[in-house]
């Protein structure tokens, strides 16, 4: 009887134990899945602006046209992504490629004095401050919601519950995580 009862005690606390980390994994989850959506929250604000900086600059900057057409190209790319590496390669290079045209921007008098450029920049500035939160944020949530699959014993339980771990938004071509030269020669 007493070996009975200790054997249902064990029984339940490991039921208990296995539901607890079960739904610890689902909180990982879905925190991961929200933070996503933050991140493209702010890329789809990124991408809504990214037409009409292109259309105010091409007056302007007609030496610069292969990089306008480049940006208007990887927004597109972005937009189409059918996994989210793919997305998260586009909007790096996205960035990379606005940052360029802000440096750019400086050896035209008249487009930096021109109110709508003015404020696309502003904006522009503030979103990409937004996407840099919002992918730390995620990157932070992806991270705990790894660590809790790869983890002895969640690992057990995550297999069972068919988790899978997340990639995160990162850089991955080396070239750009150096610093844009902008050379007219």
């Amino acid at each position: 009887m007493i070996a009975t009862l200790g054997l249902l005690a064990v029984v339940g606390f490991a039921v208990v134990y296995a539901v607890t980390i079960y739904n610890a994994l689902v909180k990982k989850r879905a925190m991961a899945e929200e933070s996503f959506s933050g991140v493209d929250v702010q890329l789809k604000r990124r991408a809504d602006l990214i037409p009409n900086l292109v259309e105010t600059v091409k007056g302007y900057m007609t030496h610069e046209s292969g990089t306008l057409e480049k940006v208007t190209a990887m927004r597109a790319r972005a937009q189409n992504a059918s996994s989210s590496d793919e997305r998260f390669q586009a909007e790096s290079q996205i960035s990379s490629l606005l940052g360029n045209i802000m440096a750019v921007s400086e050896n035209y008098p008249d487009l930096k004095a021109s109110a709508n450029f003015t404020n696309l920049q502003t904006e522009l500035s503030g979103i990409e401050e937004q996407i840099q939160l919002s992918r730390r944020y995620y990157n932070g949530t992806v991270r705990d919601l790894n660590i809790m699959i790869d983890q002895f014993p969640t690992n057990i339980i995550a297999g069972m519950g068919g988790f899978t771990k997340k990639e995160f938004f990162e850089i991955e071509n080396e070239a750009d995580r150096e610093v844009q030269k902008v050379s007219f020669n």
